[in-house]
């Protein structure tokens, strides 16, 4: 069940990560590419709750999106930075940066660092979506990044719902366990 949910994130993200070299000389198609997948590791994260039948998980991807939203938000608006394309004052930190990064630590944390390496080279991607175009500086990439992986690590445990039958015979006794993980 975990390698078909690591295929199915693979197999979803791969297309949009694909698009990247197409338009390595294109701010603004670098840019649409970003908010692309931005949008799309956030909805990979949350339809992993479905796929999975978790609606623990997904009561704790709601937190951690909440927290990470109002603390992206928050900042942005006491820092108040400029933009460096000028197009506004909100650049400190990174919202796309922020949401796609809490997206990926909320897959690493929930279920496992394997199906998340697709949503962090996309998050990664994102990052540097926002900085090619001029709308981010490095600064407020890695503050996002932070921020976002920062707010899943603080409301995401780890899922394991799996059925543990453990058998142990020794010469004078035998025993059978039992564990139920979730």
């Amino acid at each position: 069940m975990y390698y078909a949910q690591g295929a199915l994130i693979l197999v979803l993200s791969t297309p949009l990560l694909a698009i990247t070299p197409a338009y390595a000389d294109n701010n603004d198609a670098i840019k649409t590419a970003g908010d692309v997948v931005m949008l799309a590791i956030p909805a990979m994260a949350y339809a992993s709750t479905y796929y999975m039948d978790d609606p623990s998980g997904r009561n704790e991807f709601y937190k951690s999106f909440a927290t990470n939203t109002a603390a992206t938000y928050g900042l942005k608006a006491l820092i108040k930075e400029d933009r460096p394309d000028g197009s506004g004052n909100d650049s400190f930190p990174s919202g796309h940066t922020s949401v796609a990064f809490q997206s990926a630590a909320f897959i690493q944390k929930r279920y496992g660092f394997e199906y998340s390496v697709p949503a962090y080279i996309g998050a990664t991607f994102v990052g540097y979506s926002r900085v090619k175009s001029h709308k981010h500086r490095t600064s407020d990439v890695l503050a996002g990044a932070a921020l976002g992986v920062a707010s899943s690590l603080l409301f995401t445990t780890q899922y394991n719902n799996q059925l543990q039958i453990g058998a142990s015979l020794a010469p004078d006794s035998y025993q059978l366990a039992l564990s139920y993980q979730f």
